[in-house]
């Protein structure tokens, strides 16, 4: 073919600017949208921290680290923290042993197993509802589902506790609405088992290793990195579960459900003091900061990657 002898049309400087940077006008929405409702409420929230704000009276001033040595020194406050660790340290063990228990048994070919991976998952589709916070509450009320079951499964001769009314109880029952949703968790864990190569198990049987062996000394370190994802994303949502313990118990009985979100809530929008409930928000976050310092830590120690040597 014969080539063009016609000049080549240069682009002009702004027309390549706009090819190299084109790609940040699709961002636009997204940036205004995290600048306006993520990144602004965030500077807001801890400038609030360090102040007295109220928004039903006027004269905001800085009160310097008032409101977080208040929260260090109340009592109130002081125990919604270690409630709080004491529900995320009940809840993400046992929410990550049920999940990999139950992949491990879905991971196996049996009939209809498609079926109760979908029967299993439901519970996380529902279990962050209102619904099913408001469901739960009728289920473990004294006339509840379940001592009604329990009084027709025994003749009357065993009325049930006051489940959500018994101190000693109350948060074992928020506990378990935790921990019923493992669903999303257990998706991650039974992706996880399909990775596993058979191969590792077939000489592993070859040199006489049980299933006990297998699963502690291969499936466990190769899926590590899924139990070390879900770790630190499950301590992120136990720190902030508020659903459960408002609508279910809202913080009783004598406060031994009150969660350090339900406080935050209380300050806010109850009380109307911004300033501590930003404070106290604040300590949330640094304290899940810090969990997550520490699993990322040491993640070295004992999380397997399948390219390192």
């Amino acid at each position: 073919m014969k080539e063009s002898n016609a000049p080549a049309i240069g682009r002009t400087p702004f027309q390549k600017w706009l090819d190299k940077y084109q790609g940040l006008f699709y961002l636009i929405p997204w940036i205004i949208g995290f600048v306006v409702f993520k990144a602004v409420p965030f500077g807001q929230s801890l400038y609030y921290s360090f102040t007295d704000m109220n928004f039903f009276e006027s004269g905001t001033k800085f009160v310097g680290l008032a409101n977080y040595i208040t929260a260090f020194t109340t009592t109130k406050i002081t125990k919604a923290l270690i409630i709080t660790f004491k529900y995320a340290f009940i809840t993400v063990p046992l929410k990550l042993v049920f999940a990999l228990f139950i992949a491990y048994i879905l991971n196996f070919k049996i009939a209809c197993v498609n079926l109760f991976r979908t029967v299993y998952y439901i519970p996380s589709i529902l279990g962050g509802s209102v619904a099913i916070a408001v469901l739960w509450k009728a289920v473990f009320s004294v006339d509840g589902l379940l001592n009604t079951v329990l009084r027709a499964v025994t003749f009357g001769l065993v009325q049930g506790p006051e489940w959500l009314s018994d101190p000693s109880y109350a948060l074992w029952i928020i506990c378990f609405l935790r921990i019923w949703q493992f669903g999303s968790a257990m998706v991650l864990f039974l992706a996880a088992l399909k990775g596993v190569p058979a191969d590792l198990y077939e000489a592993a049987t070859i040199d006489g290793a049980g299933k006990w062996r297998q699963f502690f000394s291969i499936t466990v370190p190769m899926i590590t990195p899924i139990i070390f994802y879900n770790l630190v994303t499950q301590i992120c949502q136990a720190f902030q579960e508020f659903n459960g313990p408002y609508i279910i118990t809202n913080g009783g009985p004598r406060g031994s459900t009150t969660l350090i979100s339900l406080l935050v809530y209380n300050y806010a929008f109850k009380s109307y003091d911004m300033g501590m409930a930003s404070a106290l928000a604040w300590i949330m976050f640094i304290i899940v900061c810090i969990l997550t310092i520490i699993a990322f830590t040491s993640q070295k120690k004992w999380v397997y990657y399948s390219d390192e040597r």
